[in-house]
């Protein structure tokens, strides 16, 4: 059953929170120098982006495209406008976060066994267990504990993901005090009724749990899946700028849902956000740069709607 807003009621304001500078860059064959993501950044700023999933601090060795990210974050840290995240896999990672001096930190675990092996190289239960000792080790810092939950709509390796393995995973995260929790559609196979399905459950079961939508565009329907987490009142997604991103540890992983093409869905709906379209049609241009290559983005090929050409550059037919 679709939630429409008879049954539910939308935001009037969302927050969307980057998350290129992570998950966008993470699986690109591109690795960008810390100065060039700093230059991706800015350009963000400068769109009124101020919310930022930043990095990841894991081994190196698995992410090579995040390797700098204590550099990163140091870089950023005395921007006292901007919230900056972090992924953190175990209390290492939460060391280097902490004196990094990141405003969250994002607990990441799988719902699938197959793929939180991939991914962390541990099973479900051991990623839990490890929380609790990041959890103490941040204990009094100041910073954020917030949750992600990939494969939350399926898995490539194990295929349906059961509801109520995402609720018990949020209700354990609500143990340690988390709020917020991203639901993470790993290789894009959330579709409107499994977004209903999970947001309903996880309303019953974590009822503290605040959730964030992040989707992937993989197979053509990740706005689709917007549009439903807006009719179920859900007012907290992720995007990537240009549509970047994919995992390394899940084949077929595409983009992200980009950011312009987000932003431009709500603003034609009238839902404020705080970000400036035309600033982040710009920001996809200096990603495309970057990267050497054109995005999947649609909106910053095309531009607003409303966006005009000369006629006089149009043939005109004859006949």
């Amino acid at each position: 059953m679709f939630a429409t807003a008879s049954t539910e009621c939308p935001p009037r304001r969302v927050q969307v929170t980057e998350v290129g500078p992570r998950d966008g860059l993470q699986n690109e064959p591109v690795i960008l120098s810390t100065a060039e993501k700093l230059e991706l950044i800015h350009a963000l700023l400068d769109a009124g982006v101020r919310a930022f999933e930043l990095t990841s601090f894991v081994s190196p060795r698995a992410v090579p495209a995040l390797a700098d990210a204590d550099e990163l974050a140091a870089a950023l840290r005395e921007r006292r406008d901007v919230h900056l995240s972090a992924l953190v896999p175990n209390p290492r990672g939460a060391e280097r976060a902490l004196a990094a001096g990141v405003d969250a930190v994002v607990l990441f675990v799988s719902a699938s066994e197959t793929h939180n092996t991939k991914n962390v190289n541990r099973s479900v239960a051991a990623s839990l267990e490890g929380f609790e000792a990041v959890a103490r080790a941040l204990e009094g810092s100041g910073i954020e504990l917030r949750g992600a939950i990939a494969t939350s709509f399926g898995c490539p390796f194990e295929g349906e993901v059961a509801v109520s393995d995402v609720g018990r995973i949020a209700r354990r995260f609500a143990a340690l005090g988390v709020r917020h929790v991203s639901l993470g559609d790993t290789t894009g196979m959330a579709t409107p009724p499994l977004v209903t399905e999970r947001i309903r459950h996880l309303r019953e079961v974590a009822p503290e749990i605040v959730p964030t939508l992040h989707f992937h565009n993989t197979r053509g329907i990740g706005l689709a899946n917007v549009m439903q987490g807006l009719a179920l009142g859900v007012d907290r997604y992720e995007s990537a700028i240009g549509g970047l991103g994919g995992c390394p540890f899940a084949p077929g992983a595409s983009g992200n849902i980009a950011s312009e093409d987000l932003l431009y869905l709500l603003d034609e709906m009238g839902i404020e956000t705080g970000l400036d379209l035309e600033g982040m049609i710009e920001a996809a241009g200096v990603a495309s740069r970057l990267m050497g290559r054109p995005l999947p983005a649609q909106v910053s090929r095309a531009g607003p709607r409303l966006a005009l050409s000369d006629c006089s550059a149009v043939p005109t037919a004859r006949g």
